[in-house]
C-alpha cells in the first residue's frame, strides 16, 4: 500500500520503519527558544527594508508558524566535509533522496506529517496527532533544497568521529537529511528562507536595536554582545539595489560563497568579480558585499546552490537587480569572557573554525563556522603555527579576531580558480 492509503490510526506504526523519525530526533545541544513577544510584532513593521522579503508567508504568519502538508518518505545520515563544494551539495540531496526513495517500480511507504515553519524552529508533526517527530532550531537547517515534488533538508549534527586513515586528513560533519514529498516543495523551501529574514528582524527587535538609527547612535557594545555584522547590516547606507545592464545570455561575472553557518544573515557572499564582466563594470559591488535577493526573490537562508542556480537563470537577462549589503569581506569578533579558564566556544583546524558551540562566548561574539582566522588581537596569524594560535587565543579575556569565508581568502590567495556566475 502506497501512502496515499496509509489510514490515520497505522501511521505511528508505519513510522517505525522509517530511521530517526523519532521525537528525540531534535539536534543536539539545541534548546527550546522563548516565544516572541507582543512587543516584536507591534514595532515589526517599522522595519519595511527587512520585512519585506518576497516570499509565500506574511511576517507575523511566519513568527506563529506556518504549516505545509507533505509525505515523510524517511531519513538519512551523511558525512559531509567542512566546506563542500556547490556540485557537492546538490549531489548530497541527491545522494539523500536515492537512498530513502524506493527503486522505480517499487511501493514507496508514505506517511502523511505536517511539517511546522517558524522563525525559531523547523519540527515535522505527525498529521493526526500533532506530536513532534522531529525538532530543529532554525540556525541549524543547513541546506534545503527541491527537486521537483521532493523537499530534502538538511540539519547540520556534531561532529563525526575520525575512524580511518582517510577520515583523519579532514574533518567531516554529521548531517542529518529528511525527504519529503510534496506538490508545495519550493513553497516550503522558500518559507523556509524567509523564516531566516524575518528572524533577522527579530534579531534587532528584541535588541532595541532601530535599524535606520543604529549608525549614528553611541556605540552599545557594553551593553549587547558584539557582532561585527550588525555595525553594516543596521546601517541603512549599506543597503542597495544595483542594477546590472548586461548582454542576454552573459553570466554576471562574480563567484559566490557562503556567508558561514553562525551568520546574523545566512546569504551569498561574493568572493571574486570577474575582471571586465558586468558586475565590475557597474562599480557598485564589492568583494564581501552579501546578496539578499536578485530581482526581487529573497536569497536568505536557501543553500549556496540554490543561490547559484538563481543566478545562472538570469544569463537570459538584459538587466538584473541584486539587493545586497554592503560589507567588507573581513569580519571582526569580540569575545569576551569573565575569566580565562571558561571556554572560547569553538574548535580551529589549520587556522580556520571548524565547529561552534551554540549559545557560547563565540558565538555571542560574532565568530561562524567556515571562516579563516586572519588577525587575532592585532597580530596577524595567517603563517602562524596551530600552537601558537591556540595560545593567543587563550591567554586574555577579550580576544579580537579578523576572520573572512575560507573560500574567499583561498579565491584571494590564488589557492583556489573562481567559477564566475
Amino acid at each position: 500500500m502506497d501512502g496515499r492509503g496509509i489510514s490515520r490510526a497505522s501511521r505511528q506504526q508505519e513510522l517505525q520503519k522509517f530511521p530517526g523519525a523519532l521525537a528525540g530526533d531534535s539536534t543536539p545541544g539545541t534548546q527550546q527558544e522563548p516565544p516572541v513577544g507582543t512587543q516584536s510584532r507591534e514595532t515589526l513593521a517599522s522595519c519595511p527594508a527587512v520585512t519585506e522579503v518576497p516570499g509565500p508567508c506574511g511576517p507575523e504568519e511566519l513568527m506563529d508558524g506556518v504549516i505545509f502538508g507533505a509525505k515523510y518518505l524517511g531519513s538519512t545520515q551523511l558525512l559531509s566535509e567542512r566546506s563542500p563544494a556547490p556540485s557537492t551539495r546538490m549531489g548530497q540531496a541527491q545522494e539523500a533522496m536515492d537512498r530513502v526513495k524506493a527503486p522505480e517500480g517499487e511501493t514507496q511507504p508514505m506517511v502523511e506529517v505536517d511539517i511546522f515553519i517558524s522563525t525559531k524552529r523547523v519540527k515535522v508533526l505527525a498529521a493526526d496527532s500533532q506530536d513532534a517527530l522531529m525538532d530543529h532550531a532554525l540556525q541549524t537547517i543547513s541546506y534545503i533544497a527541491d527537486i521537483g515534488p521532493v523537499l530534502v533538508l538538511m540539519a547540520r549534527r556534531r561532529l563525526a568521529r575520525r575512524t580511518t586513515p582517510q577520515d583523519r586528513q579532514r574533518r567531516l560533519y554529521k548531517m542529518l537529511c529528511h525527504v519529503f514529498h510534496s506538490e508545495d516543495a519550493q513553497l516550503i523551501a522558500q518559507a523556509i528562507g524567509q523564516a531566516f529574514s524575518i528572524a533577522y528582524s527579530q534579531f534587532l527587535q528584541e535588541n532595541r536595536i532601530d535599524p535606520s538609527q543604529v549608525g549614528t547612535q553611541p556605540s552599545t557594545a557594553a551593553s549587547h554582545p558584539h557582532n561585527g555584522d550588525l555595525d553594516h547590516f543596521c546601517n541603512s547606507q549599506n543597503c542597495r539595489e544595483v542594477c546590472i545592464q548586461k548582454r542576454p545570455g552573459e553570466g554576471l561575472g562574480v563567484a559566490l560563497v557562503e556567508s558561514g553557518w553562525g551568520s546574523l544573515l545566512p546569504t551569498a557572499v561574493i568572493a571574486n568579480l570577474l575582471h571586465g564582466g558586468p558586475a565590475e563594470r557597474c562599480g557598485a559591488l564589492s568583494i564581501g558585499d552579501r546578496v539578499t535577493a536578485i530581482n526581487g526573490t529573497s536569497l536568505v537562508g536557501l543553500s549556496l546552490a540554490a543561490c547559484q542556480a538563481a543566478v545562472r537563470e538570469v544569463r537570459r537577462l538584459s538587466s538584473v537587480t541584486l539587493s545586497i549589503i554592503h560589507c567588507p569581506p573581513v569580519t571582526t569578533a569580540v569575545i569576551r569572557r569573565p575569566h580565562v579558564r571558561e571556554q572560547l566556544g569553538f574548535c580551529v583546524e589549520d587556522g580556520i573554525i571548524c565547529s561552534l558551540l551554540r549559545g557560547g562566548a563565540a558565538e555571542r561574539g560574532g565568530v561562524r563556522v567556515g571562516h579563516r582566522i586572519i588577525e587575532v588581537n592585532g597580530q596577524s596569524v595567517v603563517a602562524m603555527p596551530h600552537a601558537r594560535i591556540i595560545q593567543l587565543l587563550t591567554e586574555t579575556r577579550e580576544i579580537h579576531i579578523k576572520t573572512m569565508p575560507a573560500a574567499t581568502y583561498r579565491l584571494l590567495t590564488g589557492q583556489e580558480q573562481p567559477v564566475y556566475l
